[in-house]
């Protein structure tokens, strides 16, 4: 394992795009968002054999510094978000590359190394008559904790996510949905709500109504520029895409973004932000206004996203977030069921997974996070408002 200076965005996005469940999170571009916000990104590839060049797994490594004084004032993290990519079920490459994760957070001085890629324990809500097991996930869950794992109390990304299938008809993918669902989105259409394609001049407008509903439901979002950078960076690799246009998927092509905004009468009343990577679409943002709800804008805005996927030549949606735990008591449960409506499947993943060379400094890390985090949102919901007004 070595940094992979030789790469660009082309050629890392490549990479990754041949490797078995490529990641958004794991490319080019995101990890160049990041590198603005505190974070050092550095590719790293693992080859069959060292002579060849023939890679079989990949981690884009992001390190941030941990600024305290005195003796530790060298410390650092390090996250592989969604990643590593590679066979998981391929025992003796999953030793390899934890091993040489292991080895690089002792020689970074690291507090730990965090890890959460899209490994599936099963698939289905648990107690339900459509949950099953995934063994190769079991397995590697077990080989995580045999390895002195830690399963993290801080969950960056959701664990469980609600996928769709994109593969069925049109009319397949309506049938699929629950009817409650299906009606909606009839009611949207004859109420007169219309979907267009946002452009970059509709970023300012979006950022508010993302505000709007992060105070309005009570979730900690980050500051305009965060998502300004985010957005700007996915939709410039679109390529100025019309409404009537679809980008076409191979494993070379950049991930792109496209920013869907429900209309009622001319005045923008929802709108959710849809990434496109390697043949599977992402729906990262979404933010609406008090305004003609009633008028069920967020169901057609769904079901548009379906279709351009589809004719994107994506195969599957990921809708990101499912509850951890599958009862009204979770605080995403109200998400879930509108997701849920929409006809995916829910599968559950392993969750991030730490290493730590040191666990008295990961102790102390863990215990100062909740403070810390308590500040960080209460500082958030306060910009939030200030944004506001």
């Amino acid at each position: 394992m070595n940094p992979a200076s030789k790469f660009d965005s082309t050629s890392w996005d490549r990479l990754i795009g041949s490797l078995p469940n490529p990641h958004l999170l794991q490319t080019w571009e995101w990890a160049q968002v990041k590198a603005k916000f505190g974070w050092q990104p550095t590719p790293f590839v693992w080859h069959s054999q060292p002579s060849q060049d023939s890679p079989v797994a990949a981690a884009m490594v992001l390190k941030r510094a941990i600024p305290v004084g005195g003796f530790a004032k060298k410390m650092c993290v390090l996250y592989v978000p969604k990643g590593p990519l590679m066979d998981w079920n391929d025992a003796g490459l999953r030793s390899r590359v934890l091993d040489d994760l292991q080895s690089l957070a002792k020689r970074q001085g690291a507090v730990f190394v965090k890890i959460d890629p899209d490994v599936a324990l099963g698939t289905g809500v648990p107690g339900s008559g459509d949950e099953s097991r995934d063994d190769g996930g079991q397995a590697v869950r077990s080989d995580l904790e045999r390895r002195g794992w830690i399963f993290s109390q801080d969950q960056i990304q959701f664990r469980n996510t609600v996928l769709l299938d994109l593969s069925p008809s049109e009319d397949e993918m309506l049938a699929r949905m629950k009817q409650k669902t299906r009606y909606n989105v009839r009611l949207a259409e004859k109420k007169g709500v219309t979907v267009r394609v946002g452009t970059l001049t509709d970023l300012p407008l979006l950022y508010k109504m993302y505000a709007e509903t992060s105070a309005r439901d009570g979730f900690v979002i980050r500051g305009e520029t965060y998502y300004q950078t985010v957005w700007q960076t996915f939709m410039s690799n679109a390529g100025g895409l019309e409404s009537s246009q679809v980008p076409t998927f191979e494993p070379s092509n950049f991930p792109t973004c496209e920013p869907l905004i429900a209309e009622v009468d001319g005045q923008p009343v929802a709108a959710i932000f849809l990434f496109y990577f390697a043949g599977r679409a992402y729906y990262l943002y979404g933010m609406s206004r008090e305004a003609h709800r009633e008028k069920m804008p967020n169901h057609l805005l769904q079901w548009e996203a379906m279709r351009r996927a589809k004719a994107a030549g994506c195969a599957v949606y990921d809708l990101w977030g499912a509850p951890d735990e599958f009862d009204e008591s979770d605080g995403m449960w109200g998400v879930f069921r509108f997701k849920e409506g929409l006809g995916g499947q829910v599968v559950r993943t392993l969750g991030a997974w730490d290493f730590t060379p040191s666990p008295m400094l990961y102790k102390l890390y863990t215990q100062a996070l909740p403070k810390v985090l308590d500040i960080m949102r209460s500082r958030g919901k306060a910009r939030t408002r200030q944004d506001l007004n």
